[in-house]
């Protein structure tokens, strides 16, 4: 009969799955490019598209371009973008070299042996043996007695 597992189980057992990781790495990298994509249509092309369709000179363009061309806010997205890409690549390095380790430890842990199951005989042969052991230590401390 196989037991049931609660809520807490599922869930340990849900997390622990490496789905789970790549899922949230997923997650963390979309929201991390979504901003360098936002940035490059806010603050790159659509003023270029602003410019193009406003028909304006290069030299307003030169005169607008200080104030509303955002290259620096696309680059600080870039690199955040790659500041976020470098930390979850750490983290999921890390994981997996965990993860390494662990089935090695697991791979490494010797098979406990079966007990046999225990009978009669098996109890009285570990008497006997046991008995044996005791009679030969006394005849060891008589001798070493008898010798001082």
């Amino acid at each position: 009969m196989e037991k049931k597992k609660g809520f807490i189980g599922e869930f340990k057992e849900f997390i622990s799955r490496g789905n789970v990781l790549d899922l949230a790495v997923g997650l963390i990298i979309g929201s991390a490019f979504t901003a360098i994509v936002t940035s490059l249509v806010g603050d790159i092309l659509t003023p270029i598209i602003g410019v193009i369709l406003r028909k304006a000179g290069i030299e307003k363009f030169a005169d607008w371009a200080p104030g509303g061309f955002g290259i620096g806010s696309f680059i600080n997205a870039i690199v955040s973008f790659l500041l976020i890409s470098f930390t979850v690549f750490l983290i999921v390095k890390a994981v997996n070299k965990a993860q390494e380790l662990g089935k090695k430890n697991k791979e490494e842990e010797p098979a406990e042996e079966e007990a046999l199951p225990v009978t009669d005989i098996s109890l009285l042969t570990e008497i006997r043996d046991l008995l044996v052991e005791q009679k030969n230590i006394q005849a060891a401390q008589q001798e070493k007695e008898q010798n001082q």
